[in-house]
């Protein structure tokens, strides 16, 4: 419809603006068209007024496709409350919440008579804008909850017992009242059960259990552990099970033991569950790839099995490991230790010059490691220093372990896999427990060689069980949705880095973006963006392909002393192809949609484990560093100010908007800076810093830094090292994750 036919003119860009501030909520496209009288073609017209409002920030999209001011929450939803304010009023958040910018406080009214919520109660309210940009909420109904509990530090203050949350988002402590310490001396790490009825002051909670010393240079895995509620301790049972385990006869198996099979792990590793070897076959290679053989000791549905499915995955800390399986097994009889006869299950690949997978043969068999081998020993003994364990190795199979891996890089290049080189933070600790430096992961050739070959493997595990109708547990990663990709083009633009639009979306574009910030300073912030714009990977019997590592199927079956994932994968190859009697049963196969949900669940549950030690660990190891300055560099902005990564340790904290320097500082959302209305000094994502460290909270394991120098002038757009301004760029994370080992159990894809 054109103007001429309208009965009223088309609205201004503003006007749409100023009717959405009007509404107390977000409001959708069809109560804006009807507002307007925008019928027909009109509302292409309508479309695109409302893209320039989301591209300037003066709209968000939220749930629903609903539009609003930025951080606009609608007139009724759910919200939870987290914690207490300075006046001790309970401080809510939304449960749903879909920016990437922190939401806006809630305060929820509190009604005469009842009792005031507690952390973790859950309420469906009416909320209103207070005008400051937080909202005001009155309850319409209380929502049931599980119980609720804190995990934190017991004191004694002015003579009365207090549990100091561990959880940063937990801002009030509570009171435990008399009687209700359970024990707990002071400096225990307790889990606390707050108490309901306070309507004013600290919220009360009593002292459920006593986790152990919270002091303790241990206590920050001890922290993470608990609060992410990881399984510890074995049912007795599996552990007599493990250990009254017997090792594998050769009856009925393959004979591997001549063929010099070596491991090649961290040089901390205590279990070994994967072991190569390759040959010069014509033109191309014949690979080995045998991996322990698990599903011998865990029987499906017995106590070991029950067990190993709890936990889903061992969990990885600087300090100590969580297992899946007791020591008798997952160090012991399922370990490939060198010179000892191990029950395995491998497969033969043949690859071409290419690195192409052309066929693959799966046996059960028995091995016997000619060697257990470092990264390091290894990548020295490729580059010229062999030691005694490697030279006589070096020849027969080392080198061909490094030819087959050229063809296997080679392959993954011409797929265009996403491969982020972002090496974790590695936090080294005494016999102690103390920690006594952090330092990046080196990423060797000899990881990728390992990486390489275990992702052919898999592919290999993936296709023989199609071939054979099996039921499979996939490893799937998903393409980034459209609104991931507009964080990234958001993200990646103030770096002059195009993300192109409208495209269907392939892994190689992600290389491309990538290698435009190839050995600039920008690599490690732009590596970061393209991770987080990634889907996460998952557990699925229904095969969607594998995005970041561009395969078509792909299936985890390289760790079964770490992963439950992997061991369906054994028992499923095992009823296949007749390896044995206990292979997957029936009702297993019927379960795999549950089974997936499960095991994808205690995988996160370990990642948000493990990266929270380490933010713990690395606080702790700069604390006594208060008023220290370092090197930094800007990774993330919004309106609470400027997230920084150090250089040195790689460490992360928060420069708030009072830190940044003298001055005003606003936010401006679309060019994703931060800027100072007096000195006009921009900061923004890559922007290089000296910080000073102000407050390091090892309770919480946060830290606060303050802005020394660094930022720019001017019209805040990005400089090169030489001060020219650069030009606009022209347009292994084999997991949608990183391609750097870093946690062993999921190192080697």
């Amino acid at each position: 419809m054109s103007d001429k036919g309208r009965n009223t003119p088309f609205p201004t860009k503003q006007q749409v603006l100023d009717f959405v501030r009007e509404r107390t909520g977000p409001v959708g496209k069809r109560e804006i068209a009807r507002a307007f009288n925008i019928r027909g073609t009109d509302r292409t017209r309508l479309n695109d007024i409302l893209r320039e409002l989301r591209a300037d920030g003066e709209l968000d999209r939220g749930r629903g496709r609903r539009y609003g001011e930025p951080g606009t929450l609608p007139k009724v939803g759910v919200i939870e409350i987290t914690g207490l304010d300075r006046d001790g009023d309970p401080v809510a958040r939304p449960v749903n919440w879909d920016g990437d910018a922190p939401p806006p406080a809630i305060y929820p009214a509190l009604t005469r008579g009842e009792p005031a919520p507690a952390i973790g109660d859950r309420i469906l309210a009416r909320l209103s804008p207070a005008g400051d940009g937080s909202y005001s909420a009155r309850t319409i109904k209380r929502l049931p909850s599980a119980p609720s509990r804190v995990l934190g530090i017991f004191r004694i203050v002015n003579g009365q017992g207090r549990i100091i949350p561990t959880n940063r988002r937990v801002r009030s402590e509570f009171i435990v009242p008399p009687g209700q310490e359970n024990g707990a001396s002071g400096g225990d790490l307790v889990d606390g059960q707050p108490v309901g009825g306070r309507s004013f002051g600290m919220p009360e909670a009593r002292v459920a259990e006593v986790v152990g010393p919270a002091e303790g240079p241990r206590a920050p895995s001890l922290i993470a552990i608990h609060a992410h509620d990881i399984p510890v301790e074995f049912d007795p049972q599996a552990v007599s099970d493990a250990e009254a385990s017997k090792p594998v006869s050769a009856k009925g198996r393959t004979d591997l033991r001549k063929i010099p099979l070596v491991t090649i792990d961290g040089a901390d590793a205590r279990d070994f569950d994967d072991a190569v070897w390759a040959e010069k076959d014509g033109e191309g290679w014949h690979l080995i790839v045998a991996i322990a053989d698990v599903s011998w000791y865990v029987r499906a549905g017995k106590p070991l099995d029950r067990e190993a499915f709890n936990r889903g995955n061992s969990v990885y800390f600087p300090d100590r490991v969580v297992p899946m399986l007791p020591e008798a097994l997952s160090n012991g009889l399922c370990s490939l230790v060198p010179n000892e006869d191990r029950g395995c299950l491998a497969v033969h690949m043949w690859i071409d010059k290419d690195g192409n997978l052309k066929r693959h043969e799966f046996v059960r068999g028995i091995m016997r490691s000619a060697a257990r081998l470092t990264y390091e020993q290894v990548e020295a003994a490729w580059t010229g220093s062999p030691d005694r364990i490697t030279e006589p190795l070096l020849k027969g199979v080392i080198a061909p372990l490094y030819g087959a891996f050229d063809a296997l890089q080679g392959a993954r290049v011409r797929r265009g896999t996403i491969d982020l080189e972002l090496p974790e933070r590695k936090v080294v600790i005494d016999n102690r427990g103390h920690v006594t430096a952090i330092e990046p992961e080196q990423r060797l050739d000899s990881h990728r060689l390992i990486e390489e070959f275990m992702i052919a493997a898999n592919v290999a595990a993936a296709e023989a069980l199609e071939r054979q109708d099996a039921p499979c547990i996939y490893r799937v990663h998903d393409r980034p949705s459209q609104e991931k990709m507009e964080g990234l083009r958001e993200t990646l633009a103030p770096l002059g880095i195009k993300v192109s639009m409208g495209q269907v979306v392939k892994p190689h574009l992600f290389q491309r973006i990538v290698s435009q910030a190839s050995g600039k300073p920008d690599m490690a912030v732009v590596s970061m963006a393209v991770l987080r714009s990634q889907a996460r990977a998952e557990y699925n019997p229904y095969n969607i392909g594998h995005f970041g590592l561009a395969l078509r199927r792909y299936a985890h079956f390289t760790s079964p002393i770490r992963r439950y994932s992997d061991l369906l994968v054994h028992r499923s190859l095992i009823a296949a192809y007749g390896l044995g009697d206990d292979g997957l049963v029936p009702e297993d196969g019927d379960r795999f949609p549950e089974l997936g949900k499960h095991i994808s669940f205690t995988e996160r549950r370990a990642i948000d484990a493990e990266r929270e030690a380490v933010d713990r660990f690395t606080t702790v190891f700069l604390a006594d560093r208060v008023g220290a300055e370092f090197a930094a560099r800007v990774n993330g902005v919004h309106r609470a100010g400027l997230f920084v990564t150090l250089t040195e340790t790689g460490a992360d904290g928060l420069v708030p908007m009072s830190m940044i320097g003298d001055d005003r500082f606003d936010f401006d959302s679309p060019a994703q800076r931060i800027k100072g209305r007096g000195s006009g000094k921009v900061f923004s994502i890559g922007t290089s810093l000296t910080v000073r460290l102000e407050a390091a909270n090892v309770h919480t394991g946060s830290m606060a830094f303050s802005v020394v120098s660094g930022g720019s002038h001017g019209s805040g757009k990005r400089r090169n090292p030489s001060g020219h301004r650069r030009p606009a760029a022209k347009g292994k994370g084999g997991d949608g994750r990183k391609s750097a080992g870093s946690k062993k159990s999921r190192r080697k894809s």
